[in-house]
């Protein structure tokens, strides 16, 4: 958006036609001085949604069905008794709030089609960006400490998320909190996607992969980021172009990350058959997350205090600490014995799936994402994300010999159904299905198809027939690189779009001068990350409770082209995989 488009939006925001009550209206005279009940709820209304930031944009945005006063009524009285009730109805109190979600127009984004490519980039371009990134990373090691993340909230939500996935959350949630807040988000979601303001919290873009806007983001640190920073410097390593200093530091800052994921976020749970197990925490407790003082008081009062291991974090720890070469005893660990206790197995176990966003797939043999600690906390329920079972797979693939799963009949038959989940969303498409992902994009999934399939195929072939005899891996192969191929690649991108495009085509065998659309952008848009780094900062995952909160980063999009553009360049000299 140009400043005139800005400025436009914003005068419409703070012009406009009240026509039925507001947000405020709504919920000052319910949360802004209410004592008693939860005084979370009042908490998070004042810290979120009552804040002086937000108040002039919204005040006046009013909904014309709301002058109906028993509709008003009833929507106050859901908020009361989210206030007030020891053990609430959630699923009644989130009626009035779904009816009106389902009023809201979201879509995803859908890019124009791409121009003709024009000349494929050379090599010396490919390899200046390689070395551009590369530094651009050792670079934010060395001022910060460690590489990076960063959190932005989109208030007018996911588009997949509306009245009947509202209350899917509310009733399958298990922190109060976490209902209270994904409650208020939703209700403010709605004042937000008809008001004039819209267009200010939700600006257009191009491609998929959405950019997250300055300023409001909040730096952090956690296991699972640090994972794949190590294997990007991995990648920058292995390319041969990294000088001998930066070769040195890059390998400090992989110990730094390994250490930071095995040790630091190191965290032992129960696993379904009693015995003690170590896991790795989302977000290991203060202060090794690096919040600043003020976003970790706001974490707090919004209601996100508690965060408990996961099945994704673990995996990538596991797998960036097996290509680093690590010898730390807890890779001993078998992981697939612990995550059979989070299979959903023939209906049996589905219950295990407590907020069924993307029901519109089989669970059958998929893992779930969260993980009870030790006091048996859960506070998200539970969901089940397709590319997360790729990481489960993958990291299963590294350590096929150390965990003996070949040779142990219940871990070959888990990893085979797994492969099973994948080949049933394959099949049926669902996979290019935004709504099939609970935190990630369908074009992310296809990058890391592409990086399970590398470590699948590097295993001996008999290894590979043992695992797959019926094929599968070649089956959601073709089925990748066809959506690739003719839905990404064929349509405008943006610098992340295309860094996935190349991690998935380079990984997956595809003819170099298929490259050529990504290649172009990551290297055309050198530079628009202006004093952040190389490239700007793009959603590389996200939440869709309580609100969308994209996660990525300046670090991030240049750790994702740097291995595209390194994979890319291994095929065009001829390197192999």
């Amino acid at each position: 958006m140009t400043f005139q488009q800005v400025a436009g939006a914003a005068y419409r925001a703070l012009t406009a036609r009240k026509d039925g009550p507001s947000l405020y209206d709504v919920c000052d005279p319910l949360l802004l001085r209410h004592a008693g009940g939860d005084p979370h709820l009042s908490k998070f209304y004042k810290t979120a949604l009552g804040n002086p930031a937000l108040r002039p944009l919204l005040r006046r945005t009013g909904l014309a069905e709301l002058r109906d006063e028993p509709r008003l009524g009833g929507l106050r009285q859901a908020l009361i008794r989210a206030r007030d009730d020891e053990a609430p109805d959630w699923a009644a109190i989130g009626q009035p709030v779904a009816a009106l979600l389902d009023t809201i127009d979201l879509q995803h984004p859908q890019p124009k089609s791409a121009g003709l490519n024009g000349r494929a980039p050379d090599l010396a371009e490919i390899e200046s960006v390689i070395r551009t990134c590369g530094a651009h990373l050792l670079r934010s090691h060395r001022s910060n400490g460690f590489i990076p993340t960063y959190a932005a909230f989109n208030l007018i939500g996911d588009a997949d998320l509306r009245g009947r996935e509202l209350l899917m959350a509310l009733t399958g949630l298990n922190s109060r909190g976490y209902k209270n807040s994904t409650l208020l988000f939703n209700l403010a979601r709605i004042f937000i996607a008809r008001s004039p303001a819209r267009t200010l919290i939700n600006r257009p873009w191009t491609g998929i992969a959405e950019p997250m806007w300055e300023p409001m983001q909040i730096r952090h640190r956690s296991a699972y980021y640090d994972a794949f920073f190590t294997e990007a410097l991995l990648s920058f390593v292995d390319t041969g172009l990294a000088p001998p200093e930066d070769i040195a530091a890059a390998r400090r800052a992989i110990a730094d990350m390994v250490d930071f994921c095995l040790t630091t976020s190191r965290e032992q749970v129960r696993s379904h058959d009693g015995r003690i197990v170590e896991v790795i925490t989302a977000l290991a407790p203060l202060p090794h997350p690096r919040f600043s003082r003020f976003f970790a008081q706001i974490k707090q009062d919004l209601g996100f205090g508690i965060y408990v291991p996961d099945c994704d974090t673990t995996a990538c720890a596991f797998s960036a600490a097996t290509q680093a070469g690590s010898d730390d005893p807890i890779l001993e660990q078998p992981l697939v014995d612990f995550y059979a206790g989070y299979q959903v197995g023939g209906g049996a176990n589905e219950p295990l799936v407590t907020v069924p966003l993307n029901d519109n797939i089989d669970y059958e043999g998929g893992i779930v994402t969260w993980i009870d600690n030790l006091a048996g906390e859960r506070p998200f329920g539970n969901d089940l994300d397709p590319t997360l079972n790729l990481d489960i797979l993958e990291v299963s693939f590294r350590n096929l010999g150390r965990w003996k799963i070949i040779e142990t009949p219940h871990r070959l038959e888990f990893v085979q159904r797994i492969i099973g989940f994948q080949k049933r969303l394959a099949s049926s498409g669902a996979f290019t299905n935004p709504r099939s992902h609970v935190y990630y994009l369908p074009e992310l999934y296809c990058a890391y198809f592409g990086r399970c399939y590398a470590a699948f195929i590097a295993l001996p072939l008999a290894a590979r027939q043992t695992i797959d005899p019926d094929g599968a891996f070649d089956f959601i192969r073709g089925r990748v690189l066809a959506y690739v191929q003719g839905e990404l690649i064929a349509f405008e991108m943006n610098v992340f779009d295309a860094a996935l495009a190349l991690i998935a085509l380079a990984h997956l065998g595809a003819e170099p001068e298929t490259f050529t659309p990504a290649l172009r952008c990551i290297i055309g848009h050198l530079g628009e990350g202006g004093r952040h780094g190389p490239f700007r900062a793009y959603e590389w995952n996200k939440m869709k409770t309580p609100t969308r909160i994209l996660v990525g980063g300046p670090e991030v999009t240049s750790a994702f082209a740097l291995m595209g553009l390194a994979l890319a360049r291994r095929a065009m000299t001829g390197r192999g995989r």
